[in-house]
Order: C-alpha cells, then structure tokens, then sequence
C-alpha cells in the first residue's frame, strides 16, 4: 500500500464524521465539513506523510530506508552472519594447514661416561612420505569443508534476507494502521467539539456527547496500542539488520510491487532444487563424505618415513697398548658411522576399519538427508504457491468488494442517521465495521507480501518485480 492509499483510508472517515451531527448550527456544521473535505483535497494533492504527523517518525517516502537497503544492511551488519564468515575463513585457514608437508624430526643424544671419559654422539633424523594418498585425501576434505560452509552461509543469508522482508512488512503495516488510527482520532475529536457544542446549545442530549466521548477515547486506546506495536516491530527488525535501538530509523515502501506474474510452479520448483543453498550444501556435504571415506581408507593404507643416523664414539679400555712407535698408550678409539633407512608402518592390525565403516554410514546419512531435503523444496515451493495465491486472491476480494462497499454502507448509515432514521449507536457501530474491516484489509496486503516473501525463501532467489518495492 502507497503513502496516497494510506491516508486515502483515514480521510473517508474524516469526511462522514465531521457530519455527525446534521442538526447542530448550520455555520459552525459547514465550516467543520468545508474544513475537513480542504484537508481531504489538500492531502490527495500532496500523498506524502506530513511533517508533524505522528506516522512521519516511522516512515519517510523521500528518505526513509527500503526494504532493500535493509535486507543489504543486514547482511553486512548481522552479527550472526558476521560470526558465520568467521567461520568460513577459519575453514579457508585449515585449507592451508592441509596442504602443508609433515615436518622431518630430529633426534640428537649424547652419552657420556660416569667418571670415565668415553661418550657416544648421535643425531638421528626422519621424513615421513605420507603415502597411500593421505596428503592429497586431506587437502580433499578440507576444500570441501569449506564450500560446506559457504553454502551454511549462503542459506543462512537466504533465511535472514526473507526474516528482514517479512518483519519490514509488518512494520510497514503497523505503520498504516496507526496512520488510519490518528487521521480517526483527529476526525473523532473534531466530531466530539461538534457535539459538545450542540449540548451547550441545547440541541441535543448529554447522552450523545458522552458516547462519541467514549468512542473517541477508545480510538485513543487503540492509536497508543498500534504506537507501541509499530515500535516493538522497529526495535526487532533494528536487531535483525544488526542496529543498536536508540539508532533512528524510517521506513520508505509500499505493497504495490506485489501485482506481478511469478514463474510457473515447475519453474520455480526447477530452480529451487538448482539454487537453494541449503540443498547445494547437502550436495557438497555428499562429496565431502566420499572424501573422508577416502581419507579414512588412504589412513589404512601402509606408510613409509625415511631414516637417516650419523653416531660419534668415544671409546678406551684401562689395558695400554703399543703405538706405532713401539710405546706403550691407553688404548683408545674414536668411531663415526652413518645409518639410512626406511622405516614402514604396516597396516596389519589397524586397517582403519572402523573409521572407515563411520565414514560410509555418515555418507549414506547425508545422502538420505539431501533426497528427504529435495521432497521438502518441493513441498516448500507448491505450499508457498498455494498460499500466494489464496493470499493474492483474498486481497483483490477485499479490495473490490469489501472495502469500498463498506465505505459505501457506513456513508449510507450516516445519511439514515443525518435523517433521524438510525441513532448514534448505529452509527457507532457501523464506524467500528468500517474500521475493523480496513485494518483487515492491511492484513490481507500484509499476508500477500508476507506470502510473496515465502515463495522467494522457498526458491532461494528474489524474483524480478514489475516493480521497486519503494519508489525514489
């Protein structure tokens, strides 16, 4: 609904109670009807939300935020999503570290003698080989890890994006119906002063003034109930874009973007199967199953470091020998050898069985959960069609043959009543019909925008509009 509409619902009112009375003085009668069809002309002419009415806090047709600018806000600024990147580029980091070779080891010793001088050095060193494909399986695992992610991601961005829209709807709602609640308690008010002052002049009853009193209070009750829910929605959708409370904000858009063609029923069905993040991350979470299989048998597989040793030794005896010049010498000798070689590790034991049967059961788990995931789109898609379609067709229905005939019959009742036919309590009554059935009439707009919303979370895409939401 356009900011015109909107205050096109509050001025009818306006127009049929500023005749409440049609036995009051005939100056002061025409002079509250004359002034109240100039307002009436004067905000047709100009639809946008005046400066000090109570609803331009809310919204804005110039420079308030859309719904789209809301949904990019709070994909940038949502501290869940926020979090969840995070967690992406933690992922893109383990990337990183599987792609890294395996250390070689060092291992130095040093043997010394107790109270004698021999001593033995040695330094040994090894390289594992990681064979049997387990570098190669790890780096697998952890690219799709993070494509796991990304689509976590994607979906969760799917589910906010439709969150923000639908809670915007509300909003937007909520604020046309206070608009419709202020322009009736203006109208009500300007109703009452006419009463009031038929009782002073004696040309009609107290009784009556004392009803349109009691009336427009309840319309006062009611305008401070749809206050308070405009800024409860407000507060929820500043915390789903990621804004702090006290921070201002200003809505700008309208339902009419709804009145557009949507793809057909197997069409979005097509695409919702292709594009829904939440099923490609199932799809990539099948991959990444077969990978840890992969992982698990390249882990059973037998594995290889190579060795390599060089030892220093020290050694004598407390017996002397002759050197080579005939004299006798401790006998004494230093001793350097090197060693190469490979050591095996022999899956015998330990095949990795049970990681192994762990993996294929998890495999066989994602796979079951991405066919019952599929039925649900399906279901998801023809449910939110269904629900789109009734919505839509309940809207025109109240549009075409609900709320213009009730403002016809509340115009007629007050005629009856101009002419004595009905009282003021009919009258009354009629008024609260009239206003029930136009805040049911922004309910059913709100649902068919709420409804359209469903069938784009459904999809997992936005459909193209006929139209921009907001209007610059």
């Amino acid at each position: 609904m356009n900011s015109s509409r909107m205050l096109r619902v509050g001025t009818i009112t306006t127009l049929t109670l500023a005749q409440i009375a049609v036995n009051a003085a005939p100056p002061l009668a025409q002079s509250i009807q004359v002034q109240a069809e100039h307002n009436f002309i004067a905000r047709r002419a100009n639809p946008d939300l005046t400066p000090d009415s109570a609803v331009a806090k809310y919204a804005d047709p110039q420079v308030g935020s859309t719904v789209d600018q809301l949904v990019s806000d709070a994909l940038e600024h949502n501290g869940e999503l926020r979090a969840l990147r995070k967690e992406v580029e933690a992922a893109q980091a383990l990337v990183k570290q599987a792609r890294l070779r395996a250390n070689p080891m060092v291992d130095v010793r040093r043997k010394e003698q107790i109270g004698g001088t021999d001593n033995d050095t040695m330094v040994a060193g090894s390289l594992p080989l990681e064979l049997g494909g387990r570098r190669s399986s790890r780096i697998a695992v952890a690219e799709l890890e993070v494509e796991v992610r990304e689509r976590e991601l994607a979906n969760s961005e799917r589910l906010l994006s439709a969150a923000v829209r639908v809670k915007f709807g509300e909003a937007l709602a909520a604020v046309l119906k206070l608009g419709f609640d202020d322009d009736l308690v203006a109208t009500s008010q300007r109703g009452y002063s006419l009463v009031a002052a038929r009782v002073t002049s004696g040309g009609t009853a107290p009784l009556e003034q004392n009803m349109v009193l009691v009336e427009l209070n309840r319309l006062k009750s009611m305008r401070e109930v749809a206050a308070g829910n405009v800024e409860i929605l407000l507060f929820e959708l500043r915390n789903l874009i990621g804004m702090l409370p006290e921070q201002p904000m200003r809505l700008r858009g309208d339902f009419d973007s709804l009145v557009d063609q949507l793809p057909t029923i197997s069409e979005a069905t097509g695409q919702a199967i292709q594009n829904r993040p939440d099923l490609q991350a199932l799809r990539v979470a099948e991959n990444l199953s077969a990978a840890r299989i992969e992982q698990a048998r390249a882990g059973g597989r037998i594995d290889a470091a190579l060795t390599a040793q060089y030892e220093r030794m020290d050694f004598s005896f407390p017996q002397r020998g002759l050197s080579q010049t005939g004299q006798f010498v401790p006998i004494r000798g230093v001793f350097n050898s090197v060693t190469v070689g490979v050591t095996l590790d022999l899956p015998v034991r330990n095949k990795n069985q049970g990681a192994i049967e762990a993996a294929v059961a998890e495999a066989e788990g994602v796979k079951r959960r991405r066919e019952f995931l599929e039925l649900t789109v399906r279901r998801e898609v023809a449910s939110a069609y269904a629900q789109y379609n009734s919505t839509a067709r309940a809207a025109e229905i109240f549009r075409v043959g609900v709320k213009d005939q009730a403002n016809a019959n509340l115009d007629v009742v007050r005629q009856t009543y101009e002419l004595g036919s009905k009282s003021l309590i009919d009258y009354l009554g009629e008024q609260r019909r009239f206003i029930d059935l136009q805040n049911e009439y922004i309910d059913a707009l709100l649902d068919t925008f709420k409804a359209r919303v469903e069938v784009e979370r459904a999809i997992g895409s936005p459909i193209a509009s006929r139209q921009q939401v907001t209007r610059r």
